[in-house]
């Protein structure tokens, strides 16, 4: 998780804090402009439904997001409309089993382990935009009070691979094979967030397939629950 870490601290250094004063005629004192809720963080837990019995998942699998968003008021209502983009990542992990991805033939395999591995996954990066709309409770101060929100991640897939760890002659080693060719190019994920302040639990669910047609198991569609982080 240390890239994450690193990606997650450039971007917040990236964007800083904008503070904005606005003064008025018949008043003497200034106001802060309202927050916008500009950085979303998402940590949480990631499976896959519809999983034939050939793919036997095990372990925790893990997805973390993290997006920078403008966000657009509906008028004065305490509703608002926000768009983003930002970077998505998952890691799937297999029990007692391994993945083909680098034969010949034109589908995924999932086939039983040919070595004692440590751990064994699947995992993808895509380059995402959310698209939100959003309700708040104090519209002024978005930092506190209850918030919700529906939306639409549009993603693109820019790597995806298999990553193996296993010992041998008492020494660790990790091998990495990478393709994008069996998984759709695009996904498209229906996603709602409810909390309180600048924390909510989120979920998302994948509406398109995981694999390409005649490239992997059907209707296979990813989904995740977890922590969101919002503010600034």
């Amino acid at each position: 998780m240390k890239k994450y870490i690193v990606l997650i601290a450039a971007l917040m250094i990236a964007i800083g804090v904008e503070a904005q004063t606005n003064s008025s005629a018949t008043k003497k004192s200034s106001f802060s402009k309202p927050s916008k809720d500009y950085v979303m963080i998402q940590v949480g837990y990631e499976n896959w439904t519809n999983v034939p019995d050939s793919i036997k998942i095990g372990g925790f699998g893990r997805a973390a997001n993290v997006y920078l968003c403008n966000e657009f008021p509906i008028q004065k209502s305490n509703f608002s409309f926000a768009a983003g983009i930002g970077v998505a990542t998952s890691h799937i992990f297999l029990k007692n089993q391994e993945i083909v991805l680098n034969d010949t033939v034109s589908t995924i395999q999932f086939k039983a382990e040919s070595a004692d591995y440590k751990k064994y996954k699947y995992a993808s990066t895509y380059l995402e935009a959310p698209f939100e709309l959003r309700y708040f409770e104090n519209k002024e101060n978005k930092n506190t009070g209850f918030k919700a929100a529906i939306g639409l991640k549009v993603g693109s897939v820019i790597s995806a691979h298999t990553k193996s760890k296993q010992t041998v002659s008492n020494k660790p080693v990790v091998e990495k094979v990478s393709t994008k060719r069996y998984i759709e190019s695009y996904r498209y994920a229906a996603t709602a967030r409810i909390g309180y302040g600048n924390f909510s639990i989120y979920g998302q669910y994948v509406i398109n397939n995981l694999f390409k047609v005649a490239s992997g198991p059907e209707n296979v569609k990813p989904f995740q629950v977890g922590i969101c982080i919002t503010g600034l």
